[in-house]
């Protein structure tokens, strides 16, 4: 059987003439010659009357037996060769399959992906978009003309078409389904061996956009019929997909069923990979990571490289080509468009030729690596996947190799001590199944499929909860755990009473609703508004909760209860003890239940005293404190009792606390079936990691999530309760396990009952949180008639251990205990590591701290001593700071007598050395003008003497000119000017000689005043106060002396 579609014959594909082989049994061919007269609708409404002859077909049917045994080729060798290739471009590729054709939406475009197949498992593909536009009987099932016929007719008519959910299954032992895409409900099925001739419209008519197939139906040949179905997609790429997807499922058998055949040998290749991290370690080079039993260990904020080796281990030898891809994604069981590419450092073959090495670098401070570069609590792993990609010869596309593991994060300076660095090794078993080619010496493989040593152990092992199998697959719908969506503050658990209600309301309509709802409800308080469970689900306002949570528990104004409250809190209760014990552990973050022996304790003390002599079937339990603390915060306390009682009796609470505790056990059991049915993956997990139900989810049925979660969402949830009854706990419990699957999914057991213990109620303490898990919550499917089914399958395997055989029931429990005693004793030896290590690193601690401790007490003796040296060089400075300030204040007054006394004699030193200098100059001056007047008698003498110059000279010594007498003819203007100027320059110049003398004398007088003030500086340098001072200052600071002295 090929897996091409063909188009040789108007698009349209067809089993042989002859017979088929399917699972080794040969089948009939089908051949109809008799067309339609009439046609019919599948809706019911009568289009055309069929009036054809089918006898033709009775000894093919005589042969067969059942048509329920047909089954049907897309296309035989026989029309393959008959291929035109005019319409070489309808034809699929051979090598394509449907999720590779999922996996290019860029050949339909990117608005055009309502008719592709928006999932995949194992076991179906899935398409939406599709409408079904009714169905025709036909005679001949494989006539061409006939279903293009019955595809125009229907096409033209579909005015009354239905919108479905087409699932085409992977295999040939599967059924077409098709399913109303609002509820998922199955509409109809069809067999795939029933399936005859698979056909789709012309590219050039209105029906381009149809395909459809024909069907045959009944257990005899005179009661058979055929129908030929017929369909249409929004787009028209998508009518290859789903024929391509056809021609796949006809091709495949299970492997369970599949005959063995010379033509198709199965084989298995066996591959070994090693899988190791290295990490910078801040010397340029990358050393490896250190390994804690199965979990690596990783510091922050560090580059890492990932290093894997496959070796072929197996009897069959296949040649890797290369590697195509490197990933790494947080989280397990991560479907493929979850996983990140890394950036490949190297690939190849070592030096033996049989081991290819891959190598890659990781940076974990990427955005999309955070939750593997936050520090794990103590005690907490987390997991990890590493796939890489390998183009093996003979193979047409990509093998993946997919690896788990744990890591713990720690901080990014700390130390490991000497730990196991050997790789995690994994092996992978590829069964392989020889493909026919065209040429004989080209040997081409199909990968049926590829499975770890791991998943076979799993297998093995069948793991299962409460007798629950596991051997349904894991989907691959797993999405990659992002980072948390608000950071916690701590491992500290959320006290209960924790988070701040507001009393305001932004939104006036749903105000407004409320109050037209309560004003109804008062005219009639025995009928309850329609509105109000939409209007719960949206969250009571808060100033309005007390009171509408009496009306929906119908205790608005119940006077007899009240009288019976009343009387109830004068009675002594035999668990006074233990509710007076329980009280201060209730609501301890909330300020009205803080003061011991407060209203608010005193309240919630006489509540439950009052519930433990009034139900004394059940007395007093823990849990229903916190259901009545939070009644307290809204309502005085006998109306909060009788809301309680309400809640309880009513609403069925207490028979969550009856003896035995089996309805508890009970509702378990429905959580992990829900859970199985709407988050398998977290299901499957949770089965790995051996986690109860009741180990998370005690507290959530108990308590009514009073205990752990903020009061706006236990508010909100109590809102749910009271409207609409105690199932809603399973959808609230739904949601939260919806909400956290991500981050659960990449924990390991310790970390998962830390996270619902401390981060899961945290989760919850901002408003759009909480709205979010109640829209969550509104919008999970849980249905009464599927809890009563869960139920049942209670009731009956509980029957079942009643009255299995003693031997039987206790070899199943003995081997329970075993399983649990093997997984006990793995997490003593866990622990037992972890406290040997544990020991290694305190007493390394220990020693680093005794040995730092010993450097401090050294070093805290020498400051001791340095310090007893400084306090008394301190006493001593001070001392003699005392002294010189003594000798200062001493020496100071001196000074000031000293430089008084000075002043005085300097005052009359000067003024007796100016009288002095005075009279020194007059004397001078004296002996001047006598030797001056001496000179000038003795010249007059002289010039009298002489007749020629006496005449120069009066009577009285004057200087007498005779008038030169000059001849104006002679006398030159040039002459006369120049001896002008000669004139007035000796007259400059006398008058510059004169003030030079002046300038000289007062020179001296000033030099000698200069003279005298340094001689009294000298003096007063040299005076005992100064030098004191000057060695106080270089004692001071010794710089000064060096300097001094440079």
């Amino acid at each position: 059987m090929e897996d091409a579609v063909s188009r040789s014959s108007l698009d349209s594909t067809s089993t042989n003439d002859d017979y088929v082989v399917v699972n080794g049994e040969p089948k009939l061919k089908i051949t109809g010659k008799n067309l339609y007269d009439d046609y019919v609708v599948v809706n019911g409404e009568p289009k055309v009357k069929i009036t054809g002859d089918i006898n033709d077909l009775n000894d093919e049917l005589s042969r067969s037996g059942s048509l329920n045994k047909m089954a049907s080729a897309l296309t035989s060798p026989d029309s393959q060769s008959s291929i035109d290739q005019s319409n070489i471009d309808h034809v699929l590729p051979v090598s394509l399959s449907a999720d590779v054709l999922v996996a290019e939406p860029d050949r339909v475009g990117k608005n055009r992906s309502m008719s592709l197949p928006n999932r995949a498992n194992e076991d179906y593909t899935v398409f939406n978009g599709v409408t079904y536009l009714g169905c025709a009987l036909v005679n001949a099932p494989r006539s061409e003309v006939e279903i293009y016929r019955n595809m125009a007719i229907l096409n033209e008519q579909s005015k009354e078409a239905i919108p479905i959910l087409l699932h085409i299954p992977s295999t040939s032992e599967g059924n077409v389904r098709l399913l109303d895409p609002e509820n998922e409900t199955e509409i109809s099925s069809y067999k795939i061996h029933q399936i005859l001739f698979c056909a789709r419209g012309p590219s050039d008519s209105e029906e381009k956009m149809c395909f459809a197939f024909t069907c045959g139906h009944g257990e005899s040949p005179d009661s058979a019929i055929f129908q030929c179905h017929v369909f249409r997609c929004q787009i028209q790429e998508a009518v290859a997909k789903i024929l391509y997807c056809f021609a796949t499922t006809f091709r495949r058998v299970p492997r369970s069923g599949r005959p063995s055949s010379v033509n198709e040998p199965e084989m298995t290749a066996v591959f070994t990979l090693n899988l190791d991290f290295k990490e910078d370690d801040g010397k340029g080079s990358f050393s490896l990571c250190p390994k804690d039993k199965s979990a690596f260990k990783f510091r922050t904020d560090m580059d890492k490289k990932i290093v894997i080796s496959v070796t072929q281990t197996g009897q069959k030898e296949l040649r890797i080509e290369r590697c195509f891809g490197l990933l790494i994604s947080p989280g397990r069981n991560v479907k493929d468009s979850d996983m990140h590419l890394i950036e490949m450092n190297s690939m190849g073959y070592t030096g033996d030729g049989r081991t290819y090495s891959i190598s890659g670098n990781w940076d974990p401070t990427e955005k999309c690596f955070q939750f593997l570069n936050t520090e794990t609590p103590k005690d907490t792993r987390v997991f990890l996947t590493v796939a890489v990609d390998l183009v093996i010869y003979g193979i047409q596309e990509p093998v993946r190799f997919s690896v788990e593991t744990k890591a713990k994060i720690f901080p990014q300076n700390e130390r490991f001590w000497s730990l196991t660095k050997k790789p995690q090794i994994e092996q992978f078993y590829v069964n392989l199944r020889l493909t026919e080619t065209d040429s004989p010496d080209i040997v081409r493989y199909e990968v049926v499929g590829v499975e770890s040593q791991t998943q076979r152990d799993k297998k093995k092992a069948g793991m299962s909860l409460y007798g629950l199998s596991s051997g349904r697959q894991i989907p691959e719908d797993i999405q990659t755990p992002q980072e948390p969506e608000e950071e916690s503050d701590g491992d500290e658990p959320l006290l209960s009473g924790s988070g701040v209600v507001s009393k305001e309301i932004t939104d006036e309509n749903l105000l407004e609703a409320w109050r037209d709802v309560m004003i109804k409800w008062h005219q009639n308080l025995s009928q309850r508004p329609k509105q109000v469970t939409q209007l719960a689900r949206k969250g009571i306002p808060e100033a309005l909760r007390g009171e509408v949570w009496q009306l929906l528990a119908g205790c608005h104004d119940n006077q007899e209860l009240m009288e019976t409250y009343r009387v109830l809190i004068t009675k002594e209760s035999p668990n006074e003890g233990t509710i007076q014990r329980d009280i201060n552990r209730t609501f301890p973050a909330h300020d009205f239940f803080k003061e011991s022996g407060g209203l608010g304790q005193d309240s919630l003390y006489r509540i439950s005293k009052a519930y433990s002599v009034y139900d004394q079937e059940i007395g007093y339990v823990q849990g229903l404190s916190f259901l009545a603390a939070a009644l307290l915060l809204h309502m005085p306390e006998e109306q909060a009792f009788m809301v309680l009682v309400k809640m309880c009796f009513d609403y069925g609470l207490r028979d969550l606390f009856k003896s035995g505790f089996e309805e508890l056990h009970l509702k378990f059991y429905q959580l992990e079936r829900l859970l199985q049915d709407n988050v398998s993956d977290l299901f499957e997990h949770f089965m790995e990691m051996n986690l109860e139900t009741h180990m998370y989810a005690s507290q959530w049925f108990l308590t009514l999530f009073t205990a752990k979660f903020p009061l706006l969402t236990v508010f909100h949830i109590l809102d749910l309760f009271l409207s609409e009854g105690k199932n809603i706990i399973f959808n609230v419990a739904i949601a939260l396990l919806k909400l956290s699957r991500k981050d659960l999914l990449a924990l390991d057991f310790e970390g998962i009952l830390k996270y619902f213990r401390v981060h899961m109620p945290k989760r919850y303490r901002q408003e759009e949180s909480t709205i979010e898990l109640i829209q969550t919550a509104v919008s999970a499917k849980v249905s009464s008639k599927k809890l009563k089914k869960y139920e049942k399958e209670y009731i009956a395997m509980k029957e079942q251990e009643v009255q299995e055989d003693p031997i039987e029931k206790y070899e199943r429990e003995n081997q329970r205990l075993l399983e649990a005693n093997m997984r006990l004793e793995q997490e003593n030896d866990d622990l037992a590591h972890e406290l040997v290590e544990s020991k290694l690193s305190l007493r390394s601690e220990i020693d680093t701290l005794q040995d730092s401790n010993t450097e401090l007490s050294q070093d805290l003796s020498v400051t001791k001593k340095l310090l007893t040296e400084t306090q008394e060089e301190k006493q001593r400075l001070e001392h003699e700071s005392h002294q010189v300030k003594e000798m200062c204040r001493k020496e100071l007054e001196r000074l000031e007598s000293e430089n008084n006394r000075n002043t005085v004699i300097v005052a009359d030193y000067k003024q007796a050395s100016l009288h002095t200098i005075c009279s020194q100059l007059s004397e001078r001056l004296e002996k001047q003008s006598t030797a001056n007047k001496e000179e000038v008698s003795r010249i007059r003498a002289q010039v009298k003497s002489c007749d020629i110059c006496s005449k120069m000279f009066t009577a009285d010594g004057k200087v007498q000119l005779p008038e030169p007498k000059v001849d104006p003819e002679k006398l030159n203007p040039k002459v006369v000017d120049l001896e002008r100027q000669i004139r007035e320059l000796e007259l400059e110049l006398a008058q510059t000689k004169l003030a030079l003398v002046e300038a000289q004398c007062k020179t001296q007088d000033l030099t000698h005043q200069l003279n005298a003030a340094q001689t009294e500086v000298q003096a007063s340098k040299n005076t005992w106060f100064t030098k004191t001072i000057n060695s106080i200052k270089v004692a001071a600071n010794p710089s000064l002396k060096k300097e001094s002295k440079d």
